[in-house]
């Protein structure tokens, strides 16, 4: 159950909130985001919670059956839409994120923006630590990597995605992260998954190679819990039986996480298949089943990147993508409205 106050609510109303719940033993969280106080009520039971709304400052209250109550679809009506760097991404806002796998350097970083500008794209996505299967390949430039990425996409004024480790590693990045990645290796760093939530960032969480879709939503509900609303949802593609590509992409996932929560929901094609000539494809397929949003590996040179250049395109295949998914969206919308 989850008790909407008005908000905002004073530390006054929240505590005189709080002990009426206590009074009908129930045991409950508060949660501030930047337009809601929720009380989450996660322990007892109440034979009629219409008594609830007697409480002063109670606004509405929502059942929900979800072990996930916030992220639930059952609480919140209609889907959200999170802004990062004024971009909007929702269901009604379609977007890319597209750049390197890894940061590289300078020459790199500038070749990817301006390609990005020049079809209207407004978040670049690079990854400066990088987790990566063998311990002798390449890592990630660190936080100079960063650094530059931000002096980069400043000049031509991007935003940028990347991706974070360790709770260590928060602090020193956030000032110039405009979007914090999860990896799928991290879906379930729940210590991680807290951190990032208190930054304040958007969060773009991926699903892990083996995770249950609901344990995928368990996890963003970590990153709620602490107040932090800005939350992606990322499908990446899971590992299968199959070895003919990288992963396989879970378009299935697509409709059921817009049915099952109200939050974004964006697709990762290029980790999703992992080969190149199929990328393009599989990102068309998920705009078509409606992802808000595509998280793609690009580069100048696909054949010569330090990481990932299997499933990185060129920026010919690139612009095809871009023109094809935005067409594919307004079909969509069209159709649905």
């Amino acid at each position: 159950m989850i008790v909407q106050l008005h908000h905002p609510a004073s530390s006054e109303v929240i505590g005189e909130a709080t002990r009426f719940l206590e009074a009908l033993k129930l045991k409950c969280r508060t949660v501030c985001t930047a337009d809601s106080t929720l009380l989450v009520v996660h322990s007892g039971q109440l034979q009629d919670p219409r008594s609830i709304r007697q409480c002063p400052g109670v606004r509405d209250v929502h059942h929900i059956s979800d072990e996930f109550k916030l992220v639930s679809s059952q609480w919140k009506q209609g889907r959200s839409t999170v802004t990062a760097r004024g971009v909007d991404f929702g269901p009604n806002h379609f977007q890319f994120m597209m750049g390197p796998c890894s940061v590289e350097g300078e020459e790199q970083l500038e070749a990817v923006a301006k390609f990005l500008k020049s079809h209207d794209v407004a978040l670049m996505r690079g990854g400066v630590f990088k987790p990566r299967s063998s311990p002798y390949s390449f890592r990630g430039m660190g936080l100079d990597g960063l650094k530059l990425f931000r002096e980069v996409a400043d000049r031509h004024d991007l935003g940028i995605v990347t991706e974070v480790m360790e709770v260590a590693q928060i602090d020193a990045m956030a000032k110039n992260v405009d979007v914090f990645q999860i990896g799928a290796r991290n879906m379930q760093n729940f210590n991680l998954l807290e951190a990032v939530g208190k930054s304040g960032l958007p969060v773009l969480l991926k699903r892990s190679m083996s995770g249950t879709l609901e344990e995928f939503l368990h996890c963003a509900e970590y990153v709620y819990n602490v107040g932090n609303d800005k939350i992606m949802l990322c499908e990446r593609g899971i590992r299968t039986f199959e070895g003919a590509y990288r992963n396989t992409f879970d378009v299935n996932a697509i409709s059921y996480l817009q049915s099952r929560s109200h939050l974004p929901v964006i697709a990762d094609p290029s980790h999703g298949v992992g080969l190149r000539r199929h990328v393009v494809d599989v990102g068309l397929a998920a705009v078509a089943a409606g992802a808000d949003g595509l998280l793609v590996e690009i580069h100048p040179q696909p054949d010569t990147a330090v990481s990932d250049r299997n499933q990185t395109l060129y920026f010919d295949q690139a612009a095809r993508l871009i023109e094809g998914g935005r067409q594919f969206h307004a079909l969509r919308q069209a159709m649905i409205h």
